[in-house]
């Protein structure tokens, strides 16, 4: 079922967001993580901070996802959002996920206003992610880091939280079986944390 919001435009769509945002997170966008830790990456995790990019396209949003370089010692090839560890330096969780957003794909962050944050994920490599939705006013060039970025590209919102458009896998390793969620479009195989954050969202969105 389509969100409401999506017939929304501009200024209203953007107060809908940022007021949605700042409710408690749902039950159902908590605790999305498995579990599941690669060896060597017990222990506490490590804060890391990623920007889910809402881009105001004149036809509708769309969600601004990178393509990370294969030579990645993490997530090597898998689509991505903007973003990373956090930093000592950083005064906050947003201000981390603008900087990492500027240092890999080249958006200034002028172009981006902060609407809030979703529920954390932690994902096998031993972080802990939060995702912060920021609101994207074109024009913008993006400059993607080739050591990070491989591809920089857009997908309508409007598929993204489509629930026809949002499958649930599994693979066994030895004898765990491990689920994961994915998105796929077109030639694009979105999946694994970036799926389950775009869920997170999707859940929180449709929130009562």
């Amino acid at each position: 079922m389509p969100l409401p919001f999506l017939q929304l435009h501009g200024p209203e769509q953007k107060a809908w967001l940022r007021e949605r945002l700042a409710r408690p997170a749902p039950a159902s966008a908590l605790n999305m993580s498995d579990g599941f830790r690669l060896p060597g990456r017990e222990g506490e995790p490590t804060l890391a901070a990623v920007l889910v990019p809402l881009v105001n396209r004149s036809d509708g949003l769309t969600v601004l996802l990178t393509q990370r370089s294969a030579d990645l010692p993490d997530h090597p090839g898998q689509i991505s959002f903007p973003g990373g560890r956090v930093e000592a330096t950083d005064p906050d969780l947003g201000s981390a996920a603008l900087r990492e957003t500027e240092e890999e794909v080249g958006l200034p962050r002028e172009r981006i206003t902060l609407l809030g944050t979703l529920s954390t994920y932690e994902t096998v490599t031993g972080y802990r992610v939060t995702p912060v939705v920021g609101w994207v006013e074109p024009p913008f060039a993006v400059l993607p880091d080739p050591v990070e970025v491989a591809d920089v590209f857009e997908v309508p919102l409007a598929f993204l939280l489509e629930p026809a458009n949002q499958q649930r896998h599994f693979r066994m390793q030895g004898d765990r079986r491990r689920d994961y969620y994915a998105i796929p479009y077109g030639d694009r195989y979105i999946w694994g944390a970036t799926a389950a954050m775009l869920l997170i969202l999707d859940r929180t969105l449709r929130d009562d």
